[in-house]
């Protein structure tokens, strides 16, 4: 595509699906499913909008249908658990979608959550593991019952992964992605600064992802993605509040990459994962 000039002479696509977005804030055929998020406050850092009727004001400033997100008392609240998510979701059952957050750390809240599972399929579209905060391998035996279930229904994992990372690395994903062969899984941040990694991962196996939250950070590395994983192997993803889809969609938008390509990020790989799920 071809490019116009920007602030400070920086070059930006003039795509068909480009000039739409910086003509409206949003393309009515280009839909985003945003699929990782999170939502609440943090302690030590300030979220201008961390909470779900802001969160869904922001989505609707830049053209998200659908996020899926888990809360982060989901994730370090394990006495309240998926609790937050649930009511999150059922307050906005036609924009947020959860993931059942798994922590081995605490069996027993896990084993519960798993039970419980089919009775709130309105609610999870499957499951998240934190292994890097968790500080338990992808491989440990506490998320097994999780992955086999996982694993038997043809479920979503989104998996936090980063380079080098002992718990969450290539090396752990490789792991859990050669046992369960049926799990779609999702790498949240694309094993982030170990690229080459995570595109041969996704060459290697055809049931597994790259998410793109904080790869957007990175000149080059999209294009790199798109180019060796391929575009229809890609997932967009914020971690609003984190981060401000503005930003995402931007970069999306200026990558040299072709609109094809941005229309399978936003969304036509996730309404292919999200099949029978919503």
């Amino acid at each position: 595509p071809g490019t116009v000039a920007g602030m400070g002479g920086t070059m930006i696509s003039d795509s068909a699906l480009a000039r739409e977005f910086w003509a409206h804030g949003r393309a009515a055929a280009c839909p985003i499913y945003d699929m990782h998020g999170h939502m609440g406050a943090w302690h030590s850092i300030y979220f201008p909008r961390p909470d779900a009727p802001d969160m869904v004001r922001t989505m609707d400033e830049c053209g998200v249908r659908l996020l899926v997100f888990s809360h982060h008392l989901a994730l370090f609240a394990p006495d309240i658990g998926n609790r937050a998510s649930i009511e999150a979701v059922r307050r906005y059952p036609d924009r947020l979608r959860a993931y059942c957050v798994i922590n081995p750390n605490h069996p027993e809240q896990a084993e519960a959550d798993l039970a419980v599972f089919e009775s709130h399929r309105d609610v999870f579209i499957g499951f998240k593991f934190l292994s890097d905060y968790h500080r338990v391998p992808l491989s440990d035996e506490g998320y097994r019952p999780a992955l086999a279930y996982a694993d038997q229904r043809g479920l979503p994992v989104l998996m936090h992964t980063w380079a080098g990372s002992p718990f969450d690395g290539a090396a752990e994903v490789r792991k859990v992605a050669e046992r369960y062969g049926n799990c779609r899984f999702l790498l949240g941040h694309s094993i982030h600064d170990d690229w080459q990694a995570a595109i041969a991962l996704a060459r290697e196996f055809p049931q597994l992802y790259l998410e793109l939250t904080a790869v957007f950070d990175d000149r080059g590395s999209l294009e790199a993605l798109c180019g060796e994983a391929g575009s229809d192997r890609l997932l967009f993803g914020t971690d609003l509040p984190w981060f401000d889809p503005h930003h995402a969609v931007g970069a999306l938008l200026s990558a040299h990459i072709t609109d094809d390509d941005r229309h399978n990020i936003c969304h036509r790989n996730a309404e292919k994962l999200l099949a029978g799920l919503l």
